[in-house]
């Protein structure tokens, strides 16, 4: 070893964040190994040897650890009394001595091994820091640059690793194009025998969570709460949200000046159409916003099965219901109740409506496209 290796580790140690004494021992260790490997007599598998390195200038010294006994059975082990006492006088029964074997060449060998072990050790560091950066994102969004498109897998660039985009943690329709940069959702983060894992995801409502927690500082800081998410990635999210403070209205703040906020995540969400409607404590009135933009006139429910029959206006049947079922079914989701939808012409015929309505949507927020309407029951304005 020699003074510009040295230097070289430390320069590597400061680089890779590695710590020096981990890796000096390392290095030591497997001198150890190189050394029973060319240079032990038989049984020197099982001999008891030291390496030392000096950290300033590369010096290396092989010793040979033996026992102080009174009669020797092992003499690859074991030492008499008396020998210890010829090399210092001090020694004593069960007292170890240190007997330098440095062979005379062995520097070839110890640069070769070092070489190997700071090779190892710098790949094992570089995984375990990684795995730990990532580790504490987990659920959390971070920006990726895509770098290429894989059969049905997108590669993406995440700074410091590599993730796979997954098909089914794409979005349909959305296209993936070189050197473009998305938010990510991190859904998960393994520890594998190749390093971290990383799971990725444009489809997760996670996502949506973290990209209003981005665009509204109200949300960031607590005073409104998203309690719930659906989503039908690429289509359409509904989310559900409630203020912790009565001066402020949960949906102006998430929609922000005119509309600004919001229009921040459909872009980034390429037009994907959001929903933004008021939680309420009582089910009813959550499950009546949920179905939003359509007017729902009653509901009605069976807590022991989760179930809701809600009635709507003839001419509002088809809006609630969605295309394709997808705005019912949306609002089951972030409910967490199953709905069943009449209109009240069939209602009435079932005898399944009251005379007079019991609910009425008080404000429904819904983002579609590129344009967002504010449906008021009255002429108020949020």
């Amino acid at each position: 070893m020699n003074q510009e290796f040295i230097e070289a580790l430390k320069e590597i140690v400061k680089e890779k964040g590695i710590s020096e004494d981990l890796l000096f021992t390392t290095i030591e260790d497997a001198l150890v190994a190189a050394y029973k490997k060319n240079y032990a007599n038989h049984g020197g598998n099982n001999q008891n040897v030291k390496v030392t390195m000096n950290r300033e200038n590369g010096e290396i010294h092989v010793y040979s650890q033996k026992k102080v006994v009174e009669e020797v059975f092992d003499e690859v082990n074991e030492i008499s009394l008396e020998e210890a006492k010829d090399i210092d006088p001090n020694y004593d029964i069960e007292d170890i001595v240190s007997i330098e074997v440095t062979p005379k060449k062995f520097g070839r060998v110890a640069a070769q091994a070092a070489k190997q072990v700071v090779i190892q050790r710098i790949k094992e560091e570089e995984r375990r820091i990684i795995y730990s950066d990532f580790a504490e994102k987990e659920d959390d969004i971070i920006t990726g640059t895509i770098i290429r498109k894989d059969k049905n897998n997108v590669l993406v660039d995440l700074g410091k690793t590599e993730a796979v985009l997954g098909p089914n943690e794409q979005m349909p329709g959305e296209r993936y194009i070189f050197n473009d940069k998305i938010k990510l959702y991190i859904v998960e983060v393994k520890n594998g025998t190749k390093g971290a894992q990383i799971v990725i995801s444009r489809t997760h409502p996670g996502l949506i969570k973290r990209l209003f927690e981005l665009e509204v500082p109200e949300i960031f800081d607590g005073t409104v709460e998203i309690k719930s998410v659906a989503r039908e990635a690429g289509s359409r999210t509904k989310i559900a949200v409630a203020s912790n403070d009565e001066n402020v209205d949960p949906m102006g703040a998430c929609v922000g000046p005119k509309g600004v906020r919001v229009q921040n995540i459909v872009n980034e969400l390429k037009n994907e159409k959001i929903d933004i409607i008021k939680w309420s404590k009582l089910p009813e009135d959550y499950i009546a916003n949920a179905l939003s933009p359509a007017k729902v006139l009653d509901v009605t429910l069976d807590e022991n099965n989760k179930f809701a029959q809600v009635i709507v206006d003839d001419n509002q049947l088809s809006l609630a219901i969605g295309k394709e079922g997808q705005n019912v079914r949306l609002a089951a989701k972030l409910t967490g109740w199953k709905i069943d939808i009449k209109s009240k012409s069939q209602a009435e015929k079932e005898g399944k409506i009251s005379e007079e309505p019991k609910l009425e949507n008080d404000v429904d927020l819904i983002l579609e496209d590129n344009d967002i309407d504010l449906m008021l029951e009255d002429d108020e304005n949020i």
